[in-house]
């Protein structure tokens, strides 16, 4: 009887043992490790961007790295809200959505492949909430001083630039032949190749395609030389107007475009656009980090733990 009730107390202590280790070790991580401006970022917080920073870079930043990159959003976040930026949950979950997108996966995919790499979805949306909210900030407050004038473009083009074929404004419908899952797509391509034969003509294209099964036209879009990337281009270049260009295989079906419209326009060239959107950047980038470092200076940050 002794033995026994000997062992249950064992047992009682032991499990009080872990539990208070364990309780240790979540009060640890959710100790606040830096005040600023009476916000706390907790060693659950660093441990959290750390984990997000080796997932999305491929390399382990230091701790103080990590640090300053999340006083830095806070900041931001402040000096947002002194100027009424402030991004709603949905706004935050509509950008997160849209990442996945471009990413090729849903949402909930990408909320489980972050959690099975140890980081909470919420982490992200933390780091996308502070960079909407600095864009948006800059962009706003300091929009004529990053203005591009086109004697700086001009000054950096060399003269093989500025022989450069003029520009072009393209009118085009997309077309897509619908193919269900599981339908083969080799008879829907060539179906779309006996249409390219058949299509002379955007009225043409629209009266078929509008009437036929499993298929759509879309509104026209018009788009110039320096809005398009390289390779569409020079499919674009080569489609006689009223054509359909080559078929392509994509998720949705068996897509293609109908040309309506080529003419030279005065628009940018892709040359061109390419020189602005590089000195944008670059004033952005300067007018950034200097309207950064203004109001981190003026901060209050206050370190508690060691790091």
């Amino acid at each position: 009887m002794m033995t026994m009730l000997r062992n249950r107390l064992l047992c009682l202590l032991l499990c009080c043992a872990v539990m208070l280790m364990v309780g240790m070790g979540s009060s640890r991580a959710q100790s606040v490790a830096i005040m600023v401006n009476g916000e706390p970022i907790t060693n659950f917080d660093i441990e959290q961007r750390t984990k997000l920073l080796v997932v999305s870079t491929r390399q382990t930043p230091t701790r103080q790295q990590v640090i300053d990159e999340l006083i830095d959003e806070k900041v931001k976040i402040k000096e947002g809200k002194k100027f009424g930026v402030d991004p709603s949950a949905s706004d935050i979950d509509a950008s997160f959505a849209s990442m996945a997108t471009r990413l090729r996966i849903s949402p909930e995919q990408m909320t489980k492949s972050l959690e099975s790499q140890g980081v909470r979805p919420e982490t992200l949306k933390s780091r996308m909430k502070a960079d909407m909210v600095w864009t948006s900030l800059v962009r706003g407050r300091f929009k004529d001083s990053l203005l591009v004038g086109e004697k700086d473009v001009e000054a950096l083009l060399d003269s093989k630039d500025k022989q450069e074929v003029d520009s072009f404004e393209y009118q085009m419908q997309p077309v897509v032949l619908i193919a269900p899952r599981g339908s083969d797509l080799e008879s829907r391509r060539k179906e779309a190749e006996t249409l390219r034969e058949r299509v002379q003509s955007c009225d043409e294209a629209n009266n078929l395609f509008k009437t036929m099964r499993n298929a759509a036209i879309r509104s026209t879009v018009t788009k110039t030389s320096a809005d398009l990337p390289v390779v569409l281009r020079e499919v674009l270049d080569k489609t006689p107007i009223g054509h359909l260009t080559p078929p392509e295989v994509t998720k949705r079906g068996i897509e293609m475009v109908v040309l309506c419209s080529r003419k030279p326009t005065t628009a940018d060239t892709p040359k061109k656009r390419e020189i602005r959107e590089k000195l944008y950047s670059k004033k952005y980038e300067t007018k950034s980090k200097a309207y950064l470092q203004e109001i981190r200076k003026a901060a209050m940050i206050e370190y508690r733990s060691a790091k």
